[in-house]
């Protein structure tokens, strides 16, 4: 009686069919481990935390924060972008603190787009961006994401006389894990541009890369028309504070400050502190959970092959996304691994039509309980595989 049109357009969530199928799982009495949630298991530099208890003692952090309050912050955002991306940015209007990434992007569509506007969005791609759209009244248009073209877009697809609003990216990639180069990125700016397309770009794996990849920026194409969305939950382990910030356009930026100061106050100030000092940090200490990421990779990606499974050596984000021999229905096997092995994993088929045949393990766990999982998934398909003989 109460839902209105916009909230019966938010899709329902594969995630809480695996989140019962889970319980299941537990009433049964097998050991859980939960691959299927990417939130990471490490803590926030205890220097970040200390400067959190501090703040909670400041009288001063309890009133609401107003936009002047904001400025260490935003400073301390855009000294981050200059020094890592090599991106100039005026705090003053061209950043924005959010209440986390996924907040930022549902206002950010809500005051950059009217209710049937165009969104060109990533398939697969990360749930809530479908529900962000919906709430907005916008048409989605599916880009595929494919394997042979390195889980890139093919913009050239795009049919001309489709005039989108926006065009929504995201790389480091979920659930795929890809990677994109900043040659990609100035040809995706010049497309919008050529379009009137603001380019928005969701950015909160920035830091998680491995190896000798660094990922790029989008702003490094320039701001004209384009907007990036950081976090602070996977680089820096502060999902549960929910800061973020957006850079980027000065009048894109402008138009969610606008949307957000009616609905919103900025994050607690102590929050803000924290988050300020931890884009401070030196490159090297937020290095150190894409070590403990790299190595958990390390470990997974062999497993998965031995058991002839078609998964990506990736090299940045928190996740594995693995192509399951012969699998049409990733919903139904995510469900039985988690009954049958106790293994709990996100079916591809979550992330959009193109995810069907894959799943996606979030890196959260040891190296050894990662190698553990996979071998009671290899235990439980030889089990089936006898059965059906």
């Amino acid at each position: 009686m109460w839902m209105s049109s916009r909230a019966a357009d938010v899709p329902g969530s594969v995630f809480a069919l695996m989140d019962a199928a889970k319980s299941r799982a537990r009433a049964s009495g097998l050991p859980i481990i939960d691959l299927s949630i990417g939130s990471s298991d490490q803590s926030p530099p205890e220097v970040v935390l200390e400067a959190l208890r501090e703040a909670t003692r400041d009288p001063l952090t309890y009133r609401y924060p107003l936009f002047s309050d904001t400025a260490p912050l935003r400073e301390a955002a855009a000294a981050y972008l200059l020094r890592r991306f090599g991106v100039r940015v005026n705090p003053e209007t061209e950043v924005l603190p959010l209440i986390g990434a996924q907040e930022g992007l549902a206002h950010l569509l809500l005051a950059v787009t009217d209710p049937g506007d165009t969104l060109l969005l990533p398939d697969p791609g990360y749930p809530p961006y479908l529900g962000a759209a919906a709430v907005a009244g916008l048409k989605t248009v599916p880009l595929p994401l494919l394997p042979e073209r390195g889980f890139l877009p093919g913009l050239d697809a795009v049919p001309a006389d489709l005039q989108p609003r926006a065009l929504l990216l995201n790389y480091p990639n979920n659930p795929t894990s890809a990677v994109a180069d900043a040659a990609f990125f100035a040809e995706a700016a010049a497309w919008c541009r050529a379009r009137s397309t603001l380019l928005i770009h969701d950015h909160p794996y920035a830091e998680l890369t491995y190896d000798n990849y660094r990922a790029p920026s989008a702003l490094e194409a320039g701001l004209d028309g384009v907007v990036e969305l950081h976090s602070l939950s996977k680089t820096h382990h502060m999902g549960g504070f929910r800061v973020g910030f957006a850079a980027g356009d000065a009048g894109a930026v402008a138009a969610l400050a606008r949307v957000k100061g009616a609905v919103d106050f900025h994050p607690y100030l102590g929050i803000q502190r924290a988050a300020a000092l931890a884009l401070g940090l030196p490159d090297e200490v937020g290095r150190t959970g894409a070590t403990i990421f790299q190595a958990r990779r390390d470990a997974l990606i062999p497993a998965l092959r031995a058991m002839n499974w078609e998964v990506q050596w990736p090299q940045a984000s928190m996740y594995a996304w693995a192509r399951v021999p012969g699998l049409t229905d990733s919903v139904s096997y995510a469900v039985r691994a988690a009954e049958e092995s106790g293994v709990v994993i996100s079916p591809g088929r979550a992330f959009g039509a193109r995810g069907e045949g894959f799943v996606r393990f979030a890196l959260v766990q040891p190296p050894e309980v990662l190698v553990k999982a996979a071998g009671l998934l290899a235990g439980m398909e030889v089990r089936e595989r006898v059965e059906r003989e």
